[in-house]
């Protein structure tokens, strides 16, 4: 089928009201998982083959938390989906007041590359809880899994309730042509806006989880060892292509030394003394990303690290010092295994510093002072974050995920994802016993003097 049929079968699906039906959607995400689980072996030789991400590393970062999303999912989507009765007010008396949640329609997902599962099927669970059809199109960069997954998919769903497309950028253009009810992407900022024009153009609402420059502020009196053991995992998981990952480190000047020291104990410890081979450490996606990363490095600024290897993707976990916010590593999100460590005298001054820059996805803070604390996160704009760890908040499908500005717009997991695919109805219902002359002609001043008193 070509892409316009596929639009319009799924239009006829949506038509039909078969995904409105709350025994099908639990059918299907049922189904879903039981496919996955099926296929746990496949799924893992597809990513392997990508990045050369583990089977834990690829449970824990991927499929773990899809299977959590269809759980909580099938837990409560009930609850999410029922009616919700609130007050009606004595102007409409007698009548009572509901909130309808309803599907949106037919949706399109496009995912991204560095979590390819997690990244595409998240979503696609939410819109199928919240009784949705979807095109879903993954990232074309991880050739296998974008494969992998229009297998399982495309083979035991109807294409008129899920279908997956796979191609390059013109297969994402041609997709942007067509009308949907929502459209889903996570990717770059700069093809975010794309995104928000084509769809601009249906006037088609939009969720966009995108990127940035996630900061990781350390205080003095933060517990050095487990902070530099939490960074450095964060920061060089998936070989730093995570977009929640700490992207710069912010420390305090009395600390900057002996944390530099620490964090190069922990990539020993974390990630192993030799990460080339090392099982917890995968490769950068493509060569193309490879030359982008090598060009930020500056030698002279290397602490830790910097060795590479072209033919393998390869570039070593590193830290850089004497970083200030004018070098070329901190104009745009790294997205790869390098950090650069700055050291600051006045808090008031980097958060500043910080404000001035696009608004991050994510935001971490080690300190033990609740003041700095407050201070840091009340005074920044980010999407999300954490207090003394780095990326966690992820795995809590009570807190929504999203952006803020630059970042991205919307948010979604748990019961956040069901509304970011449902539109929330109200309706008003009345009965025939009374009508009060108060509205209706001719206009008196009591009368005006009543509905003041009846609407304030």
């Amino acid at each position: 089928m070509n892409i316009s049929d596929i639009v319009k079968e799924q239009r006829r699906f949506v038509l039909s009201n078969k995904a409105k039906n709350l025994e099908f959607r639990k059918e299907q995400l049922l189904k879903l998982r039981s496919l996955l689980q099926a296929n746990e072996e496949k799924l893992y030789q597809a990513i392997f083959a990508d990045f050369r991400k583990s089977e834990f590393e690829t449970f824990m970062t991927e499929l773990a938390l899809v299977y959590h999303e269809i759980q909580q999912a099938l837990k409560s989507l009930k609850t999410w989906a029922l009616p919700k009765k609130v007050r009606t007010g004595i102007a409409n008396f007698p009548g009572k007041s509901y909130i309808l949640p309803e599907p949106l329609g037919q949706t399109l997902i496009i995912g991204a590359w560095n979590y390819p599962y997690q990244l595409t099927l998240v979503p696609l669970v939410s819109a199928m809880a919240a009784g949705n059809t979807a095109i879903v199109k993954p990232s074309e960069a991880p050739a296998n899994t974008a494969r992998v997954l229009k297998e399982l998919i495309n083979s035991n769903f109807e294409p008129g309730y899920l279908c997956v497309v796979d191609g390059g950028v013109d297969v994402s253009q041609e997709l942007l042509k067509h009308k949907y009810d929502k459209i889903f992407f996570t990717g770059s900022t700069a093809v975010g806006r794309l995104v928000a024009e084509a769809a601009a153009r249906h006037l088609t609402p939009v969720t966009l989880e995108l990127g940035g420059k996630s900061p990781c502020f350390v205080m003095q009196d933060a517990a050095l060892e487990r902070t530099a053991q939490r960074i450095v995992w964060g920061k060089f998981l998936n070989a730093g292509q995570t977009c929640i990952a700490p992207d710069y480190v912010l420390v305090e000047q009395t600390i900057y030394e002996s944390f530099l020291q620490e964090l190069k104990k922990q990539i020993s410890k974390v990630i192993g003394e030799n990460p080339k081979v090392s099982e917890a450490y995968p490769r950068i996606i493509n060569e193309s990303h490879w030359k982008r990363l090598m060009k930020l490095i500056d030698p002279s600024k290397i602490y830790y690290g910097g060795g590479a290897d072209q033919t393998e993707r390869y570039i070593e976990p590193t830290i850089l010092k004497n970083i200030n916010f004018e070098d070329p590593i901190m104009q745009e999100e790294i997205f790869g295994p390098l950090l650069p460590v700055i050291a600051f005298t006045s808090l008031q001054t980097v958060v500043e510093e910080v404000r001035r820059r696009p608004r991050p996805l994510a935001l971490y803070a080690f300190t033990k002072s609740s003041d700095i604390q407050n201070k840091i996160t009340h005074e920044i704009e980010f999407g999300g974050g954490a207090i003394n760890d780095v990326i966690m908040h992820i795995t809590n499908p009570r807190l929504p995920f999203g952006g803020n500005g630059e970042s991205g717009m919307g948010n979604y997991h748990g019961e956040a994802g069901f509304r970011a695919f449902s539109h929330y109805k109200s309706l008003l219902k009345k009965s025939f016993w009374l009508e009060p002359s108060v509205k209706y002609q001719p206009y008196r001043k009591w009368k005006r003097l009543l509905v003041k008193l009846l609407m304030s």
